[in-house]
């Protein structure tokens, strides 16, 4: 099957992160078995997803491991010119469909070589590394990269195919998604001196957490490599209150920190907590069972540093003719894999500019580009005669 081909196949598969990803994951897996190809699954706890491991060649230490996630955005509310879990050929150069480009486009060019691949007789073993839930906080690729450490002899090399346009990508921001919930009194609106609105204080917090990011600014934090230099923070969803005349009991709003790979998560996080325990206890005197409760809704997604990673980097730019090396505002897999002691680089076809989009497409150019350097791994990694 060609890569177009595959990707026809992988798009059809629905596999928003609120659902299963197994039909997706048992029909690679037969693909994989038709060519004798080791695999092993990496299942959820509750068995409802699974990430998916193989290994194409020897089993021995070194070789390159292809990192993809299988999980897509939802479509709903989206204005899709067509069903977006159909390949649809507009016959513009470009594939259309949801995880055209984020990041089914990959694993279809990965896939499509597996038949070559095997034949080859590599010196070295490609493996491919298929994870869940990327798109809500990178929740299953931990597990999967213990379980290829734990059982299976160490990669050399990780390239994790997010849409970078076939450039090599050496460095991404950390990201951690946060709730916070003020918990005021409530008071009839005409009688502010009786009650503590949650909602002012909030809005007190919400601005707070947007001063921090001109406090990094001023103190010369930043990284000219990304396009955003600092790390950034931000409110994306608020709601409070019950009624325009009542004081609002409690507030909560949802927000990001995307901190740079020379920031700290926890201390960006602590700037904004100093201040709600100030704000705390200022309610407190008016109101003892006031607070401020803030809770992390994921595991924070390590950024990527440009660090121990000479090597890939260099396989990267000769199987890509010399391409330039960059860095991206958007947290990957990518940090996980390093984590671990894992030379990790991301290089995958499409632009991230398309990705989450209605019509999301992936230029047919770009599906080329990801297939040959598909065929030019699997030539560079091929046992010499």
């Amino acid at each position: 099957m060609t890569a177009a081909e595959i990707l026809d196949r992988l798009v059809g598969f629905a596999t928003v992160s609120r659902d299963s990803n197994l039909a997706l994951i048992e029909w690679v897996e037969g693909l994989l078995d038709t060519h004798g190809v080791a695999h092993w699954r990496v299942e959820s706890d509750d068995g409802r997803k699974a990430n998916l491991l193989a290994r194409i060649g020897p089993a021995v230490a070194g070789g390159v491991v292809l990192s993809g996630h299988t999980d897509v955005v939802p479509v709903d509310g989206q204005p899709w010119s067509s069903d977006p879990f159909t390949l649809v050929d507009k016959g513009d150069g470009r594939l259309y469909g949801r995880g055209t480009c984020d990041m089914k486009g990959f694993i279809a060019c990965a896939l499509a070589e597996v038949p070559r691949w095997v034949k080859q007789e590599l010196a070295t073993p490609i493996w491919l590394a298929f994870s869940y839930d990327e798109e809500v906080g990178c929740i299953g690729a931990p597990r999967m990269i213990e379980r290829l450490l734990a059982d299976h002899p160490r990669p050399a090399a990780v390239i994790v195919g997010e849409p970078t346009m076939m450039h090599p990508v050496v460095a991404h921001k950390g990201a951690t998604n946060l709730r916070t919930t003020v918990t005021g009194r409530a008071a009839h609106s005409s009688q502010v001196n009786q009650g503590v609105s949650a909602i002012h204080v909030a809005a007190r917090l919400v601005t707070r957490i947007e001063d921090v990011m001109a406090e990094l600014k001023a103190e010369g934090r930043v990284d000219e490599a990304f396009n955003v230099v600092h790390s950034s923070l931000h409110v994306g969803k608020i709601q409070g209150g019950t009624a325009i005349n009542i004081m609002a009991r409690e507030c909560s709003f949802e927000w990001e920190i995307r901190h740079l790979p020379s920031d700290r998560f926890e201390e960006l996080l602590a700037r904004v907590n100093d201040t709600a325990a100030g704000l705390e206890a200022e309610m407190r005197r008016r109101a003892p069972d006031a607070a401020i409760v803030t809770e992390a809704l994921n595991t924070t997604v390590p950024a990527l540093a440009d660090d121990n990673n000479a090597e890939v980097l260099v396989l990267c730019r000769d199987l890509l003719d010399e391409r330039p090396a960059g860095a991206v505002a958007y947290a990957t897999e990518a940090g996980q894999f390093q984590r671990e002691g894992l030379p990790t680089v991301i290089c995958g076809p499409g632009s991230i500019g398309q990705a989450h989009q209605p019509d999301e497409y992936l230029d047919i150019e770009q599906l080329a580009a990801g297939t040959a350097f598909m065929v030019a791994l699997g030539e560079r990694l091929q046992r010499r005669q």
